[in-house]
């Protein structure tokens, strides 16, 4: 779950944000959002939502334009910056 600070830069940013809450029930709806985890391998390999797809941060547009060709489908990106 976002805090508070992170969810006013998204909202600022044009970024909308998603709860624990919305996201478990969106993924258990019936047309759930692809799940894509922005993390280096490494931890994406150690800790990592259930069903997410990794996407390193190098490589996130290109795995997730490949994985979701629709433009218009509802996908969740989760990213943590350990700096």
């Amino acid at each position: 779950m976002s805090t508070d600070s992170e969810q006013s830069v998204a909202a600022r940013e044009g970024v909308p944000t998603i709860s624990r809450d919305e996201l478990a029930a969106a993924l258990s709806s019936d047309h759930p959002p692809a799940l894509f985890e922005v993390l280096p391998v490494g931890y994406w390999k150690k800790h990592h939502l259930p069903g997410a797809i990794s996407a390193p941060p190098e490589q996130a547009a290109a795995i997730i334009s490949a994985q979701v060709p629709d433009h218009d489908a509802d996908i969740v990106v989760y990213c943590w910056d350990p700096g």
